[in-house]
């Protein structure tokens, strides 16, 4: 049978590709993986056509398995949690999955404020800057969350629920936003942070975003 397939976007900018793909590293599933480059004719209305080609919604991340072709992040992340139970992707107490999907859920939804002034940019190192009313209340709010889920369930532990979790797999893009852009964290949040920065599935990424060649001029210019 074919290994799984995972159509991702640009290492270097797609944050919503990296987190399935280190919850599906986490897991110690085997897949073939396929860079689609972001920009050009389509690109910001979900019509590149070398993605819908793979993608009902015209986004990625999008994971073939057969026939089946999941086109979700979180979803991809809960496929492979199920796959491999033993991996324990979502924790173990009840408490702890059920803060554990909470915060994922806010990441996958929310801080609009934050993905509109810091978009993801692995390679890039800007100056530090005065940030507009409500991507500040973001950033502040990331740091209050992973100080109090650090507080209760990461003593076990360097991630937010001690060992890897989809929670880390979801903030990890996080992570490189501050750095891009200088962000100065509390010391719980920096810490997380360069733990994230020292995970060997984390590093892959990195490795390979660094090596891309594709640019996005307008997000380069932010």
């Amino acid at each position: 049978m074919a290994l799984p397939h995972l159509f991702i976007g640009n290492k270097n900018y797609s944050s919503w590709s990296m987190r399935p793909w280190l919850a599906l590293k986490w897991a110690g599933l085997a897949f073939e993986e396929t860079v689609l480059p972001l920009g050009g004719p389509g690109y910001g209305k979900s019509r590149i056509k070398e993605i819908l080609d793979v993608s009902p919604s015209g986004r990625v991340p999008a994971l073939h398995v057969g026939d089946l072709v999941i086109w979700d992040s979180l979803a991809i992340a809960e496929w492979a949690a199920e796959q491999k139970p033993d991996a324990h992707l979502w924790p173990l107490g009840a408490n702890a999955r059920a803060i554990c999907r909470s915060v994922t859920a806010e990441m996958h939804s929310g801080f609009a404020a934050l993905r509109r002034d810091a978009s993801m940019n692995v390679r890039r190192r800007a100056n530090t800057r005065a940030w507009a009313e409500d991507t500040r209340a973001d950033i502040d709010r990331i740091q209050e969350l992973w100080g109090s889920v650090r507080a209760e369930f990461g003593g076990a532990g360097p991630y937010l629920f001690g060992a890897r979790s989809i929670a880390d797999a979801f903030y990890a893009p996080v992570c490189t936003r501050f750095r891009t852009y200088g962000v100065k964290l509390d010391d719980v949040s920096q810490d997380y942070c360069n733990t994230i920065f020292l995970d060997p599935a984390f590093q892959e990424w990195e490795r390979a975003a660094q090596t891309e060649t594709w640019t996005l001029p307008q997000t380069d210019a932010l």
